[in-house]
């Protein structure tokens, strides 16, 4: 008999991220019970004190700060927690930080006979969800990262922008990794199964390969940008988050480019990163092949490449 509770969501780490995330999650609707965890726990308390505070407006729901004997039975746990991004620091420099955070904290979730969704949050997203699945050892499915969805929605904005159109009518992925290396697939990208370039020409757009490396590297450096000007980025993750955890609840089996194990996809195996798949409540159910040229194929392989030397450096020091 399983003791999970699909109605309730538990975040570790109450930072930026993980308080923008239950914010949103209290918004949602998609559950009626959270529990903040952080190794500061007045911070989690404060954060679950102030969030509460918007349960009247919104729909009932228990929230509040807990360790975790509290977590053991929820549907989806989020890890946010880790050290933030820095200006000039790339998602791949926090890697030492972070990876011994996860040794601390993926134990304590799996001495707990934890039976739900683990959902990685935290930088660098990719790697850290390779390294919960192999600390926990629950099966693949159960383990995703949050991927490359936020930045496929920062691109279908940029091609929304672009195109004077409904971004949510935009169908684009970023691939590979959240991070320098990630690929926009332009091989598959449409709007409303226009081919994009069809359809920029009806909106008066002739000059592609400009228009697609300009919007790519917007997205790229989006992150950046951000954090160069306000310290951090966590609304857009947070929403983020809200839509995996929305595909898991509802079962939508959604289509959404999440950090997952690659085995031969594209010629790629042994790393976890970005590539379209179907998500519903067991977590991913399958990878969606995508069309993908033969450049893009190329990058992603580089992409996996940087990722596999990461964690090879990683581990000959440690």
């Amino acid at each position: 008999m399983s003791k999970l509770k699909p109605g309730k969501v538990a975040i570790i780490g109450c930072g930026f991220v993980g308080s923008a995330s239950a914010f949103a999650l209290m918004q949602s609707g998609l559950f009626t019970e959270m529990v903040l965890l952080d190794a500061n726990h007045q911070k989690a308390e404060g954060e679950a004190e102030d969030i509460v505070h918007g349960i009247p407006f919104g729909r009932p729901m228990q929230i509040y700060a807990g360790d975790y004997d509290d977590i053991a039975d929820a549907a989806i746990i989020v890890i946010t927690a880790g050290a933030n991004q820095k200006p000039d620091e790339t998602r791949l420099d926090l890697v030492n930080k972070n990876i011994a955070i996860f040794q601390s904290i993926i134990p304590e979730i799996t001495k707990r006979d934890f039976e739900g969704i683990l959902l990685i949050v935290a930088n660098p997203v990719d790697i850290l969800t390779y390294t919960a699945q192999k600390l926990s050892g629950y099966p693949e499915k159960r383990v995703i990262g949050s991927g490359t969805v936020l930045d496929s929605a920062r691109l279908k904005y940029h091609l929304g922008q672009h195109l004077g159109v409904d971004s949510r009518s935009v169908h684009a992925f970023i691939v590979g990794e959240h991070g320098d290396s990630e690929i926009a697939a332009w091989s598959s990208a449409n709007i409303s199964g226009i081919p994009l370039d069809n359809f920029c020409e009806m909106r008066g757009h002739y000059n592609h390969m400009e228009a697609t490396e300009r919007i790519a590297a917007e997205v790229k450096q989006s992150a950046y940008e951000i954090i160069s000007k306000k310290g951090a980025t966590y609304y857009g993750i947070a929403m983020s988050v809200k839509r995996i955890c929305e595909a898991i609840i509802r079962d939508e089996k959604s289509i959404l480019p999440i950090s997952t194990m690659l085995h031969g996809e594209y010629g790629i195996s042994d790393v976890v990163l970005s590539l379209p798949c179907i998500v519903g409540r067991d977590g991913y159910e399958t990878k969606v092949p995508i069309d993908l040229d033969q450049e893009e194929v190329s990058r992603l392989h580089e992409s996996a490449n940087t990722l596999k030397e990461v964690l090879s450096e990683f581990f000959a020091e440690n």
